[in-house]
């Protein structure tokens, strides 16, 4: 049996789930019918009550903005016929609630049937987003509750292949091992499947163009890569985990020491705490790097640290120039956030990379804001199928 938790409902069989949602009325890209509830649900994000509680919630109130979610369907316009793929099954992360939404939301907007399995291990924050998306439901139209379904349910190998055969369409959010397990359920022979796998992030800082920023520029700067790093305790894969520094080594050294001190005045006053189980695995892996016998933080980079080393946690590391990142970079790495580059030289950057890496190049501060291109895919377009009309 399936916990349904929206539309709100008693638990059912995956057989009685997918013959509801495939009963339900046909949607076309760009539905108003799901987009008025889509911008219903985001406006109830923004309340004071929850975004005071909940910061993160304002980057995806702004995502499902009107003009947001118009800017999606304008991108899609071509010479094809755009329609929806179907049934989208979506299996989301535990560790970052938001997810899910952008996922699904993206998909909905784009016309398809939609089930989504939240992890019984979900946060809070997840829990609070699907009581909004209850409330939003007031005032909807009846084809939203009729074919889009949030629901929960443990490591069920039987239901996972059974919604994975019915599907048109399976997104995975996880890490490498998740998409291995679920690539056991195979999918119908016309069904397509997206993987969000493994990915790691990095900053990187012109040291000069630091030191020489007026105090408020540099104050609001440190401001945006905290919450790049302390929304989602750094385990989204677009928080960084390395800062590199481009420059002499004598303004490397004062750049990352005001840098930090920067970033410990915007904790205080933003009130950031760290859990105690995060604290003990963030000492952990303190000790482990610590132990590490290549211990100057600024020495010339030979390699990028990769994993997570804890909530507030960074290597650092020094580069004569940028182009010395290319030998660095791999398929893993993400997202590189910014400070003190033209956009000449991001993308002369770009360029040499040639697709080895980084699919993101945003300023800091913009780390974990979701846009429809994702990991070098347009994630709006790959939710629909192309359809050719020759006259």
């Amino acid at each position: 049996m399936l916990d349904v938790r929206f539309p709100a409902g008693p638990p059912v069989t995956v057989d009685h789930l997918l013959d509801e949602i495939m009963a339900g009325s046909r949607l076309t890209v760009g539905d108003e019918r799901i987009r008025d509830f889509l911008v219903a649900f985001g406006r109830r994000l923004l309340r004071p009550s929850l975004a005071r509680r909940h910061r993160e919630l304002d980057t995806l109130g702004f995502f499902l903005s009107p003009g947001e979610l118009l800017r999606t369907i304008d991108a899609l316009r071509g010479d094809h016929v755009r329609m929806p793929r179907g049934l989208a099954f979506h299996i989301p992360p535990a560790t970052v609630d938001t997810v899910f939404v952008y996922s699904w939301a993206l998909s909905a907007l784009t016309g398809n049937r939609n089930v989504v399995r939240l992890s019984p291990r979900a946060g809070p924050l997840a829990a609070t987003i699907v009581d909004t998306l209850q409330e939003a439901l007031d005032g909807a139209d009846p084809v939203v509750a009729a074919t889009q379904r949030i629901i929960c349910y443990d490591r069920s190998a039987t239901i996972t292949a059974a919604l994975s055969s019915a599907c048109d369409l399976r997104v995975i959010w996880g890490g490498d091992r998740t998409v291995h397990e679920l690539r056991r359920h195979p999918l119908a022979p016309h069904a397509r499947e997206l993987t969000f796998p493994d990915r790691s992030s990095f900053a990187v800082v012109r040291a000069p163009a630091w030191l020489s920023a007026p105090p408020e520029t540099r104050t609001a700067v440190a401001e945006g890569f905290v919450n790049d790093f302390y929304w989602f305790d750094q385990a989204a894969c677009s928080s960084p985990r390395t800062v590199f520094w481009v420059g002499r080594r004598a303004d490397c050294d004062a750049a990352r020491a005001d840098f930090v001190a920067c970033l410990a005045h915007a904790v205080r006053r933003r009130g950031w705490a760290v859990e105690a189980t995060t604290a003990v695995r963030k000492r952990v892996a303190a000790y482990e790097v610590a132990a590490d016998p290549h211990d100057d933080p600024l020495a010339p980079a030979t390699t990028v640290p990769r994993r997570w080393l804890g909530t507030g946690t960074f290597a650092h590391a020094r580069l004569d120039s940028l182009a010395e990142l290319v030998p660095l970079v791999g398929r893993r790495d993400q997202t590189m956030t910014h400070f003190g580059f033209t956009r000449e030289e991001l993308m002369e950057l770009a360029h040499a990379l040639a697709g080895r890496g980084v699919d993101r190049m945003v300023p800091f501060g913009d780390a974990l804001s979701f846009h429809r291109v994702w990991d070098g895919m347009d994630v709006a377009a790959e939710f629909t199928r192309l359809v050719t009309v020759f006259a």
